[in-house]
């Protein structure tokens, strides 16, 4: 292009640079001697089809990441595969008539092909699908291994099961009872399950989280509380007239004397066995088990209990006995599926209680107050101990521990830690997922498929040498339950480090790229998927794959991208296309020109059709001005607005740009000339620049740096350097430090103004200490202690010259006074005595 163009060919010009950087290979990862390493990740999509503008702000946060660490020298890994298994190939497999492997690769292909229209410095060559048997057959290679370690087995355990689609259905997916497609009405099954042992590692999951210095503190804390350490009691009730008990854990021991019934879970061993006597409790039990598993599902519900006729003997209280209820509040998934209801000091108890009719007694007071008679609220604060005998006057720290030595000397409990996390579920009923590579004998049970026979793949492609098990060559069925599709994702990051060994990971190569340095995605993901990689890599670490405990040294969680909401008279949501402003400036329907009601500004979804489709915006305006304008209009972690007025504001920000270099190309030096003494503070603003915009890079305040580069763009463009060599050095500066957040304008003006090699391989700017150094200073001038002026020095100035400028800045004041002293505090104040 050449100097005397004043319009950017954005099209052109963004596809000719994409080629370049592919052409000579810029962003494939390297391995050099001595060089550091740098492991930037954003969390892979789904294969839908269509990217959105999550997509469009997620990868442009890791591309400037990626390019600014590449030019510091690092050797950059960055890569993009593809979490392709899932629920939604199937339904479109339904629903189109198409194989569901057929959809995926589909869909990759159309999502590259828009990913490649945006610059991202991602190297392609490392590209993962975790649909194919080049993939998954080494997860599977995992599973016998996890299972060698003892860290995988199977029980039965409770799901949601759905008679109509023949599956499991997630607790989000049982809607009033009812699956959420099929309108059935949900069972409670008890199937055959495969897990993970996850709580092998819940100590050390939860204590290494403090160590994630990286990670933001809302992950960390939603973490801890999904691991759910808690420091308690088991209690053990002996049933009236019977030899056996009902063990309780307690975090609260220390309100025992306010005990007024236990409970038990629907599915405790105890409730099922009263129940094959009693049809009235098998009613019960199938009523609760309409409710679904959630635990919102379950506070929310109404408090409903089913009384078995036993009652059990309370462990302080002699002669005192409980009643036991089957109650469907209780889960049995955390502690041992029993409680002791205290309903004064507990909502849920409370309730339960005043339904049933049960004592209410209070035995925690507020400190140094007086306790407000429990009606309707149970009193859940902290205080002192009362009507509990030995515990009387204890603070509830205290109460607790001597509870617990009461019921150990009495052998009727222990001091114990519990925890919230279970383990990890992974079979699910579902057809497009990786096979779980385990046959079924009549004789010798479950039985690992041979690693020699890996891949077990989905069954059209599945072949036998001979039928039967090959273990004992019997009758035998394959398991059809596959992976949970985080099983996929939990691993994925050590693939990219060498993505074509037949080992799966090379241990070499995660050595050298582990921990990924800067992992970027949404705080959605903060529990399940965040902890199960956490956990699978501890894993891996146990069964040899690799040396490191922790996945992610930096976690980043960017915020969404909200757009205002549009409804049309009739109350249906419109598209942001349809909606424009009528001539009085309301806005009203582009086809009928009928009013159109604006709402909030919400997340962009497909249901309130409130999206904005990234191609027709990279279409309409680059890559470049949608990559700015989502650096620049909010801090990265916060939720963005996108608005017609923003990108429209990033592209001529960019048009500027593009003329500032072009308006100054006939007077401007050879490359490589040293600036002169003239324009010094041009020199000083764009080393000062350069500084702040690393700090800023290095901290992801992006819109910040966006906005001292347009302040530096600004300086430049009002400068009166008589020295052009100044002005090709600010003109070089900002081009350089914009190149990681709009790298086909930077790379275009970089070569516009003389260079033959790329940007893309040139080294990040450094700032020249000298600069950042004022040798300026303001010195506030006083008369008498009351400011009068300012004045403007040189740092260090003779102490005769201010003082006499000094004087003549406030001489209007002095009024023929004589003048006593003059002050100097230098490079700070002058005050000026008179009489």
């Amino acid at each position: 292009m050449s100097g005397n163009d004043d319009r950017y060919a954005v099209k052109d010009t963004e596809r000719r640079w994409q080629a370049r950087w592919e052409q000579e290979g810029c962003f494939r990862a390297t391995e050099r001697a001595g060089a550091r390493k740098y492991y930037v990740l954003e969390m892979f999509p789904y294969p839908s089809g269509r990217i959105h503008m999550g997509h469009v702000r997620n990868y442009t946060l890791g591309d400037v990441v990626a390019r600014y660490k590449r030019a510091q020298g690092f050797d950059v890994l960055h890569p993009m595969g593809w979490d392709a298994f899932g629920l939604p190939a199937e339904n479109a497999a339904i629903e189109r008539g198409v194989h569901p492997a057929a959809w995926t690769r589909q869909n990759i292909k159309a999502m590259r092909d828009q990913f490649l229209t945006m610059g991202l410095s991602i190297d392609w060559a490392r590209e993962i699908s975790t649909c194919e048997p080049e993939y998954y057959q080494h997860e599977q290679r995992m599973f016998l291994d996890f299972l060698d370690k003892g860290l995988a087995y199977r029980k039965e355990s409770w799901v949601n099961w759905d008679p109509v689609e023949n599956t499991v259905l997630a607790n989000e997916q049982v809607i009033d009872g009812k699956g959420w497609r099929s309108g059935a009405v949900v069972e409670r099954r008890k199937l055959s399950q495969w897990f993970l042992k996850i709580t092998a590692f819940s100590d050390d999951l939860l204590e290494r989280l403090k160590d994630l210095e990286r990670w933001p503190e809302k992950v960390r804390t939603m973490q801890q509380n999904w691991i759910g350490r808690s420091e308690g009691a088991k209690v053990h009730f002996h049933v009236c007239g019977q030899e056996r008990t009902i063990e309780v854990f307690t975090t609260r021991p220390d309100t025992l004397f306010g005990a007024s019934f236990c409970a038990l879970s629907p599915h405790h061993p105890m409730s099922l066995a009263l129940a094959e006597s009693n049809p009235k409790l098998a009613a019960f039990i199938s009523e609760c088990d309409k409710l679904g598993t959630s635990e919102e599902a379950i506070e929310t519900a109404e408090k409903q209990g089913f009384d078995t006729g036993l009652r059990v003997h309370h462990p302080f209280l002699e002669g005192s006995t409980l009643p036991v209820y089957v109650a469907n509040f209780v889960l049995m998934e955390y502690g041992s599926g029993a409680i002791f209801a205290c309903p004064a000091h507990d909502q849920r108890d409370l309730d339960f209680a005043r339904k049933y009719g049960l004592p209410v007694k209070a035995v925690v007071a507020p400190q140094g107050g007086e306790l407000e008679p429990i009606t309707t609220e149970a009193f859940t604060g902290d205080g002192v101990l009362i009507n509990s005998g030995f515990l009387d006057g204890l603070s509830v720290p205290e109460a607790k521990s001597a509870a617990i030595a009461k019921l150990i000397k009495l052998g009727q409990g222990e001091g114990t830690v519990q925890y919230r996390l279970r383990d990890w579920g992974v079979s699910r009923q579902r057809y497009w997922g990786c096979p779980i590579p385990i046959i079924h004998c009549t004789s010798c049970g479950a039985v690992p498929v041979p690693k020699s026979q890996l891949p077990v793949t989905l069954p059209e492609d599945v072949e036998f040498d001979s039928p039967g098990n090959p273990a004992c060559g019997k009758p035998a069925t394959r398991e059809t339950d596959t992976f949970d599709t985080f099983f996929e994702s939990s691993w994925y990051f050590a693939r990219f480090c060498s993505p074509t060994s037949a080992q799966g990971i090379d241990r070499a190569a995660v050595d050298h790229w582990l921990p990924v340095d800067q992992y970027i995605g949404g705080v959605e993901h903060a529990v399940l998927h965040l902890l199960y990689s956490r956990f699978f890599t501890r894993a891996l670490k146990a069964c040899g794959y690799l040396g490191v405990d922790e996945p992610f040294e930096g976690l980043f969680t960017q915020g969404m991208i909200c757009h205002e909401t549009y409804k049309d008279s009739s109350g249906a949501w419109l598209e942001p296309e349809l909606v424009t402003k009528s001539a009085e400036g309301t806005p009203v329907h582009v086809k009928t020109g009928a009013p159109v009601a604006i709402g909030r500004s919400e997340k962009m979804s497909k249901s309130k059709r409130n999206t904005v489709d990234p191609s027709r915006i990279i279409d309409a305006y680059g890559a470049d001005a949608a990559r700015f304008f989502m650096l620049s209009d909010s801090p990265p972690d916060r939720d963005l607005d996108w608005s017609d007025a923003g990108i429209e504001g990033a592209w001529r920000y960019l048009n500027r740009l593009w003329r500032l270099v072009q308006s100054n190309l006939s007077v401007l030096p050879p490359v490589g000339t040293v600036p002169g003494a003239d324009g010094v503070d041009i020199l000083r603003a764009a080393h000062k620049t350069i500084d702040a915009v690393t700090a800023d890079l290095e901290k992801f305040r992006f819109n910040t740096a966006v906005a001292r580069i347009r302040e530096f763009s600004n300086t430049l463009a009002e400068a009166k350097t008589k020295d052009p060599a100044v002005l090709r050095f600010g003109l070089e500066t900002i081009v350089r430090l914009i190149n990681p957040m709009t790298p086909h304008i930077a790379e275009e003006l970089w070569s516009t103004l003389g260079h033959q090699t790329l940007l893309t391989n040139t080294p990040w700017p450094v700032a020249e200490a000298r600069y950042l150094v004022d040798d300026r200073v303001t010195l506030a001038i006083q008369v008498n202690g009351k400011l009068r002026a300012t004045l403007d020095m040189t740092k260090g100035a003779d102490r005769a010259l201010v003082e006499a400028q000094a004087l003549d800045a406030v001489k209007g004041f002095l009024s023929g006074a004589e003048v006593r002293k003059v002050i100097v505090v230098p490079d700070r104040i002058v005050n000026v005595v008179i009489a």
